[in-house]
């Protein structure tokens, strides 16, 4: 049964051989009771390289996301992939995250397994061992909701084979996926095709198309401009469909039936749901925000936003009009758990409207100095084994040293690359350090950071330990 892993249960865990970086003379203990002791990073006999993950902006990163979709009248499903954590899913459900976004099929059973009862699959599904697991999922649990990505006849009628096979009784819910221009990665490339593809859900009594979706990370060339351009693309895409009846609903029995509101009282709906509510104050935004996710079973969903673009997104879906029924706007951001000092501290949106606030990067990967060959090199004992290296390279940010426990800045201290088990350094003339001190480092890129790291230590800004964040890679 779904949801008999309480997030909880993960403090029972025993610590071993499996973790990396925690003190061998954890050995035994759980999860929960090493936490309890609440060690210090650097004295608690803690082995490098360690990965940290700071609390303190962790909890900033979570409350600055929950403000900004209450702001803009936004629903938001963060990807999951990013972390996969189901502490911190839980703690994005506990601020205002709707449900958690997914790629693949192992992620959603992830999901299931710690109690998620909203999953939006960013993708075409079309395995049928998961098909099947899903519409066993669906039957069990009448309160699990899950939407997937359609963007082709040919997966539209493998999602209804396999469906029919596996003698699915509730349909899946589906969205057409806009592709983001030719050239780009996955999605239908005309709005011809995304009616083909609708027509051919509609012929299914498996599926039910409940709205549109993409990701305008993938738009060529990007600019502001141009993904501003295929989100009203997108945004005019549901309102085509919702004026030709594409968008199914449920009736009493449980099948599919076209909308048949009224145009005064979908006003209202709409309007009650936040979908023309821009302009409330946050608090009412936020709870309008909510009425309109739990409308998910009748409402529209329209669904995009990464984590280079959301400022866009929330500017274009603010310009929705008025649809038959409720619209869910559904933002599905993941990086800004963690934020990170490379990649996405220059993409994030929140440079561009820095009066909504900042992001703050909460990873830091410490590394000891073992060899200090030549005065213009050291070697650390961390690499690609245990740093994101995909984008960009660590950066050396500050040294503790290893005779006192000082933390200076890494002045003329450059990372110059990565090997296995090797962080490659170049120091300047007059450089401080030696072998023994301890380097930290920011990271580019939470996806290939966190995957790295099966529990990774919480780290107060004075170096307590007050939890390990397990991921599920």
């Amino acid at each position: 049964m779904a949801a008999d892993r309480p997030v909880a249960g993960l403090a029972d865990e025993l610590i071993d051989h499996r973790f990396k970086a925690l003190p061998p003379d954890a050995e035994g203990l759980t999860v929960g009771a090493l936490a309890a002791e609440r060690r210090d990073l650097f004295t608690g006999g803690f082995t490098t390289p360690v990965l940290a993950l700071s609390a303190e902006s962790v909890a900033h990163n979570l409350a600055l996301l929950e403000s900004y979709a209450e702001r803009h009248g936004l629903a938001f499903a963060p990807h999951g992939k990013t972390s996969m954590s189901p502490q911190l899913f839980a703690r994005q459900l506990e601020h205002g995250a709707w449900g958690i976004t997914a790629a693949v099929p192992h992620q959603a059973r992830v999901y299931r397994a710690y109690g998620i009862r909203r999953i939006f699959l960013a993708n075409e599904l079309v395995d049928a061992a998961a098909l099947r697991w899903l519409a066993g999922e669906l039957d069990r649990d009448p309160e699990f909701r899950f939407v997937c990505y359609v963007d082709s006849v040919r997966g539209v009628e493998l999602m209804d084979e396999a469906l029919r096979a596996a003698g699915a009784s509730r349909p899946v819910d589906v969205v057409v996926e806009l592709g983001a221009g030719e050239g780009a990665r996955t999605g239908v490339r005309t709005e011809a095709e995304c009616a083909a593809v609708a027509d051919a859900v509609a012929e299914t009594g498996t599926l039910r198309l409940v709205g549109v979706a993409g990701y305008e990370g993938e738009v060529p060339d990007a600019s502001d401009e141009r993904v501003r351009e295929w989100l009203r693309r997108l945004v005019a895409l549901a309102v085509a469909f919702d004026r030709e009846g594409r968008f199914g609903r449920k009736d009493r029995g449980g099948r599919l039936a076209a909308s048949k509101t009224a145009p005064d009282e979908a006003g209202a709906a709409t309007e009650e749901a936040g979908t023309a509510g821009e302009a409330a104050e946050p608090a009412e935004a936020g709870a309008a925000t909510r009425r309109a996710a739990d409308a998910i079973d009748d409402g529209i969903v329209i669904s995009a936003g990464g984590s280079a673009w959301f400022d866009a997104v929330a500017d274009v879906f603010a310009q929705i009009p008025e649809l038959s029924r409720p619209v869910l706007k559904l933002l599905r951001s993941g990086a800004y758990v963690s934020h990170d000092d490379g990649h996405y501290r220059h993409l994030t949106p929140f440079n561009r409207v820095p009066e909504e606030g900042a992001l703050r990067p909460a990873f830091r990967l410490w590394a000891q100095v073992v060899s200090r060959p030549s005065p213009g090199q050291a070697f650390l004992n961390a690499g690609k084994r245990d740093a994101a290296y995909d984008l960009d390279l660590p950066q050396a940010q500050v040294v503790r040293s290893g005779r006192d426990g000082t933390v200076r800045p890494a002045t003329g201290i450059t990372v110059g690359g990565l090997s296995d088990q090797h962080t490659w350094l170049s120091t300047e003339p007059g450089a401080e350090l030696e072998v023994g001190d301890w380097v930290g480092m920011g990271l580019s890129h939470p996806c290939t950071s966190f995957d790295k790291w099966q529990l990774i230590p919480l780290v107060e800004a004075d170096g307590t330990v007050t939890d390990y964040i397990r991921t599920f890679f």
